[in-house]
Parts: structure tokens; C-alpha cells; sequence
């Protein structure tokens, strides 16, 4: 039985992840510190449907406790770790920079370290769309040069795969990095846009609406980006014979290291995501219209055609049916 380190098990990503290696008979190990960045009690009812799995394990550790976390290593050895936990949220960043540099820069090196020495077969950690930053191309391609972050979380998840690449350089770690693109969907998070426009159009209150609405973003329905996760997790990097100092591309490397897009690659507008959401909900929602915010993107979309052509990776669900099914499950999970 394939054992798994699944980090942030108590997230939004982790949990989904977690629910669904274990109907496939894997043995995972959940990792989590149960921060209070949002309500704990949410994390905690996630948690409570996989402790009843007979093939998972769960730990509190915080993974900026250096010592915690290589003694959880030393103890178990892993196949496979998913890194999906961190400290998220662009406009958080701007109040609590440190919050950031612990779990992002502090706990991934102890993941990199955990692995290196356990000899892991293969590191498989969350990046973002947030590293696009100041780019306009679109679609953002993985080939495109993402050196200007906009964010202090970009910075910190574009360090984090510069890191990845170093340790698959320098001890031929296996590393994937995938860059989400705005997940959504039943448990998700309370800081995202989704949940919290839901939440104030069903109290009656007004929804905050940046950069007047003229935002696009490539909203990716959580089932497809578990689908596009465990097909990466089974498509272990291999050095790339053709990859040339002279002409380098980011996305892959003489190391076994590959980063990926994992996104809808179908950019919705805006002002047409809360259309949606007020036909799913049967109401109106009142707007106030405001500007643009620091740190964040006017627009994402993901070229996703290498993930594609490597696992087939293809996503299926429209923005109607998920939005429709977080709708249903909000109602039912705070008895709306």
C-alpha cells in the first residue's frame, strides 16, 4: 500500500485530496496545525470525515518546527509527498508578512529537507497562478519568465519552486510544482470570493466588487483540480535531455523537476461569475463598486496544454454546475 504525506490535510485542497486516495486504498499520513487564519471549526469538520478511515493518520505540527517535522520523516518513510499546506491569501500578506515567510519559506525547506533525507520518490507541492504577476500575455504559459511578483505570497510560492529545483539539482529529487488557478467548490475557503459573496448575498448584505468589476479569473472546480493532482502525482519528472542552458525554459529542467499549470483554461468574467451566483441562489445581490486591490491580478488564464499532454488532463466541469453545487453545499453545511 502506497503511503502519502499529505500536508494543509485539513485545508480546503488537502482534505478533497485526502478523501480521495483514501476510496483508492492508499495509506495517508495528514498533516496540519490547525491555524486560526480561518474558522478552526470548518478545518475541523473536514477533518472529522477522514479520521474515520481506517488508512489514515493524522498529526498536528506546524512545519516551520524544524525538529517536529524531521522527526515525523524519521519515523515514517513516505512515497510520495503533497505539500499543499501554506499560509494563503494575497491581502493578508500585506498585514502579516511573517505568517507567510514561517509556513512558506520556513516549512517548505523542511519539507525539501524531510524528503532529501528520506529519500522520497517524488515531492509534488502547490504553487499559484499569483506568480504571473505583472504579466499580460495570456494564456500564462509555464514557459513564460515569472520574475516579477506582485504580491508577497507570489514571492514566496515562486521561491518555493525555485527551491524545489535546487533539491532536485542538487540531490535529484523528484519535484513537481503545480500552479493553481483559483479552486473552488463544497469546503472551500471562507477568504475567497465565492464563499464570501455567498455568505453576504443569502444575510443581505453587500458584496465587495474590485477593480469594478473588470476582473477575469480562471475558476477551476475543485473535482478537476483533485483529477489533475493525482494524475501528477503518478507522473514522476524525469531530467529533460533537451533542456539547454543557453535557451532555458522554466517549466522543466536538466533535474527531475516540471512545473504545471493546473487550471480551467476557461477565464470567466467577473460581474458574469455573480450572474451565476445569483440565479444558483435566487437573489439579487447588492454591489459596492470599488478599485482595484494591492497585490492583486486583473486577470488570470491557464495554458494548460502541457499537463494535458502529459496525463490528459483535461477539466470538465462548467462554472453553472459548480457553482451550483457550493451553493448547495453551503446551505446544507450552516443550515441556510
Amino acid at each position: 500500500m502506497k503511503k502519502i504525506l499529505v500536508t494543509g490535510a485539513a485545508g480546503f485542497i488537502g482534505f478533497h485530496l485526502s478523501k480521495y486516495l483514501l476510496s483508492q486504498n492508499v495509506q495517508v499520513f495528514g498533516l496540519d496545525d490547525l491555524n486560526d487564519y480561518y474558522d478552526v471549526n470548518l478545518k475541523l469538520d473536514r477533518l472529522a470525515q477522514l479520521k474515520n478511515q481506517p488508512n489514515f493518520s493524522f498529526y498536528k505540527i506546524n512545519l516551520a518546527n524544524g525538529e517536529a517535522t524531521a522527526k515525523l520523516f524519521a519515523q515514517t518513510h513516505f512515497d510520495v509527498v503533497v505539500n499543499l499546506a501554506a499560509q494563503a491569501g494575497v491581502r493578508y500578506s500585506l498585514k502579516n508578512p511573517h505568517a507567510y515567510i514561517n509556513s512558506n519559506l520556513i516549512g517548505f525547506t523542511n519539507i525539501l529537507e524531510g524528503c532529501r533525507y528520506s529519500e522520497v520518490e517524488h515531492l509534488v507541492f502547490a504553487s499559484s497562478s499569483s506568480v504571473y504577476g505583472a504579466n499580460t500575455k495570456m494564456p500564462f504559459s509555464t514557459q513564460d519568465n515569472v520574475d516579477h511578483p506582485i504580491s508577497l505570497y507570489a514571492a514566496t510560492k515562486k521561491a518555493n519552486e525555485l527551491l524545489a529545483h535546487t533539491y532536485s539539482h542538487l540531490y535529484k529529487l523528484p519535484t513537481t510544482g503545480l500552479r493553481f488557478f483559483t479552486v473552488y467548490g463544497p469546503w472551500g475557503r471562507p477568504d475567497m470570493a465565492l464563499f464570501m459573496f455567498t455568505k453576504a448575498i443569502l444575510a443581505g448584505q453587500p458584496i465587495n466588487v474590485f477593480n469594478q468589476g473588470k476582473m477575469q479569473r480562471d475558476f477551476t472546480y475543485i473535482d478537476d483540480i483533485i483529477e489533475g493532482v493525482v494524475k501528477a502525482i503518478d507522473k514522476i519528472p524525469q531530467p529533460d535531455p533537451t533542456w539547454s542552458g543557453d535557451t532555458p525554459d522554466p517549466s522543466t529542467s536538466n533535474a527531475p523537476y516540471k512545473i504545471y499549470n493546473i487550471g480551467n483554461s476557461q477565464p470567466v468574467e467577473l460581474m458574469h461569475f455573480i450572474k451565476v451566483l445569483e440565479k444558483c441562489i435566487g437573489k439579487e445581490a447588492k454591489k459596492n463598486m470599488l478599485s482595484m486591490q494591492p497585490g492583486d491580478l486583473p486577470a488570470t488564464y491557464a495554458d494548460i496544454d502541457d499537463l494535458y499532454n502529459a496525463v490528459g488532463f483535461k477539466p470538465v466541469t462548467s462554472i453553472e454546475s459548480g457553482i451550483e453545487r457550493f451553493v448547495a453545499w453551503y446551505k446544507d453545511y450552516y443550515k441556510v
